[in-house]
C-alpha cells in the first residue's frame, strides 16, 4: 500500500545554508514546532516541504540540486523530500519584505501609524503583483507531482493565496492553512484597499479547514468573511459557506516541546552560560524577557515599566536584575532599525539613572545565543512577555517548562497563549507602563509556595498540544 502523501508549504523551511570552505556548503536543521511535527510524521508518509531560498547559500543549494531537490542533492534531511525555491530577488523582495512584512504582518498586529502609513499606491500594486508571483510559484512546485487527494498543509499568511491557486486546478487535493499570527478585526483589516482584502480571504478559503492559533483570531477571520465577502458563517459549527463548499475552522493553540527543550537546556553549554550569568548578577531576583526586537514585542514598554518599578519601589534596587535579550529582526525594515536603536537607548537610560559601582540593574544583549536564552529561562524569577498583540508567544510556554525553582509568568493579555496561560499568569494590559510595573513587583514578592505552584499549572497548559499532536491534528481535519 502507498505511502499517504503529505504535501507542506511555508516561507521557511526545515534547513538553512552557509558558506564553508572553498565552495562547501554548510546547513543545519531547523527548530520550531513545524519542523518537530512534520519530523515525527515523515517515516510513515511520502512528504514533501516546499519552501523559499532565503540567503545566497540557500540560492546556491538550490541552483545544485536537480529542480531544487535537497534530498535528490545527497542532503541528509531525516528522510523528508525538500524543495527549495530559487525566487527572483525583486521578487521575493515584493512579497516577502514589502507586503508580508511591511503590510500584512503591520494590520494583523495593528501596528500602522496610521497618520503616516499605510500608503497603498501604484508601488504598492505593483509590489503585490510581486505578492502574487511568490504565491503562484508555491503553487506550482506542490501541484508537480503531487498525488489524487494528497493533503496540502500551508503555513502562514506569507502563502494565503495558495489555497485557492491549487483548488482553482486541482479540486480533489485537500488542503488545510494555518496562520501563525493573529488576524485582524474588520475594522482594522478594512483599511486594506477593498480588491485586496477579498483577494487575501478569497484565497484562504481556497482550503477545507483553515487553523489559527487561538479562537479570538479565528472569530476575527470568520467576522472579515461575514463583512467583506457577505457570505453565511455558521457560528455554532465555525464554518463558512463559500464558492458552494463548506469551509471549516479549527484552533491548535501550538504548545512546547518540553523534552526537547530540557534535553537541550542540560547541555554543558547551557550549563556554562549559567554559570557566568549568576557570577555577573549575584544573588539578586531576576526578571527575564527573550524576544527578537518586532514591534509587536513591546520591548520598549516593557523596559518602561522595569524603570518604573525601581522609581517608585527603591527598595528593590540593588535587589533585581533584569535580564533582556533582544535579538534584531528584519533588518530590511526601516521601522524595525529604528525600534531597535530605541531599545538600546531606554536600556542606556535605566543603566545610567539606577547602575552602581555593584549593581547592574539591566543586562541587554543584543546578539543572538540559544544557550544562552535558555540559561536565562531556567534562571528567571519573574518571565516577562507583554506583547502589544501576538498570534501565540512560545516563550511564555517555553520559560516555565525550563524554570529550575518556577518562575511567575507575567503576560500580556492580548498574546494569543493568554488563552491557556492566563489563569495562572499575572495578566497585564500591554499599554499601560504603570500596571505592568506593579505586575513586576507582585510576581517579585510571591510567595515561593505559590509561585512554584503556578508555575507548574503553566507547564501543564503550554505542554497540552506539543508540536506532533499539533500537526498531526492538522491532518486529521483534513480527513
Amino acid at each position: 500500500m502507498d505511502k499517504a502523501q503529505i504535501l507542506v508549504a511555508s516561507n521557511r523551511g526545515p534547513v538553512s545554508f552557509s558558506f564553508g570552505e572553498g565552495d562547501a556548503l554548510d546547513y543545519r536543521r531547523g527548530g520550531g514546532g513545524l519542523v518537530s511535527g512534520l519530523s515525527s510524521v515523515a517515516s510513515s508518509t511520502d512528504t514533501m516541504w516546499v519552501c523559499a531560498a532565503l540567503s545566497d547559500a540557500d540560492r546556491a543549494a538550490a541552483a545544485r540540486s536537480p529542480e531544487g531537490r535537497l534530498d535528490a542533492a545527497g542532503f541528509d534531511l531525516g528522510g523528508m523530500r525538500v524543495r527549495m525555491l530559487d525566487i527572483p530577488p525583486d521578487t521575493f523582495t515584493d512579497a516577502y519584505t514589502r507586503v508580508a512584512n511591511s503590510t500584512l504582518w503591520f494590520v494583523h498586529h495593528m501596528l500602522y501609524d496610521t497618520p503616516n502609513k499605510p500608503r497603498f499606491d501604484a508601488a504598492f500594486r505593483s509590489q503585490w503583483e510581486g505578492f502574487r508571483s511568490y504565491n503562484a510559484a508555491f503553487s506550482e512546485a506542490l501541484l508537480t507531482g503531487s498525488a489524487d487527494n494528497a493533503r496540502v498543509a500551508v503555513q502562514d499568511y506569507h502563502l494565503a493565496l495558495v489555497p485557492r491557486m491549487l483548488r482553482q486546478r486541482r479540486p480533489d487535493l485537500r488542503i488545510t492553512h494555518f496562520s501563525h499570527t493573529p488576524w485582524a478585526p474588520p475594522e482594522y483589516f478594512r483599511m486594506l484597499p477593498a480588491d485586496i482584502r477579498r483577494e487575501l480571504l478569497e484565497g484562504m478559503l481556497g482550503a477545507d479547514h483553515l487553523g489559527f492559533l487561538s479562537r479570538r483570531w479565528a472569530d476575527a477571520f470568520l467576522r472579515c468573511c461575514e463583512t467583506f465577502l457577505r457570505v453565511e458563517v455558521d457560528w455554532t459549527r465555525r464554518t463558512v459557506e463559500f464558492g458552494g463548499r463548506v469551509i471549516r475552522t479549527g484552533v491548535h493553540a501550538l504548545g512546547a516541546d518540553a523534552e526537547s527543550l530540557r534535553e537541550r537546556a542540560a547541555a554543558a553549554d547551557v550549563e556554562q552560560w549559567r554559570a557566568r550569568l549568576r557570577e555577573r548578577v549575584g544573588d539578586a531576583e531576576l526578571v527575564v524577557r527573550v524576544d527578537r526586537t518586532e514591534l509587536s514585542k513591546n520591548i520598549v514598554r516593557g523596559l518602561e515599566a522595569f524603570r518604573e518599578l525601581l522609581r517608585e519601589h527603591p527598595e528593590w534596587r540593588g535587589r533585581v536584575t533584569h535580564l533582556a535579550f533582544a535579538y534584531p529582526s528584519r533588518g530590511d525594515v526601516p521601522e524595525y532599525r529604528d525600534y531597535t536603536e530605541q531599545v538600546q537607548r531606554v536600556a542606556a537610560e535605566i543603566d545610567r539613572e539606577f547602575a552602581t559601582a555593584d549593581w547592574s540593574p539591566l543586562i541587554l544583549e543584543v546578539q543572538d545565543d540559544f544557550a544562552r536564552s535558555l540559561a536565562a529561562y531556567r534562571m528567571a524569577d519573574v518571565l516577562l512577555v507583554n506583547p502589544i498583540r501576538d498570534g501565540m508567544n512560545l516563550v511564555a510556554k517555553e520559560g516555565p517548562v525550563l524554570s529550575d525553582d518556577g518562575c511567575v509568568l507575567v503576560l500580556s493579555s492580548e498574546a494569543g497563549a493568554a488563552d491557556e496561560l492566563g489563569e495562572d499568569a499575572v495578566l497585564v494590559n500591554p499599554y499601560d507602563v504603570s500596571e505592568t510595573a506593579q505586575a513586576l513587583r507582585t510576581a517579585l514578592e510571591m510567595p515561593a509556595d505559590e509561585r512554584r505552584a503556578r508555575c507548574g499549572r503553566l507547564v501543564d497548559s503550554a505542554t497540552a498540544l506539543a508540536p506532533t499532536p499539533w500537526f498531526e491534528a492538522q491532518l486529521r481535519a483534513l480527513k
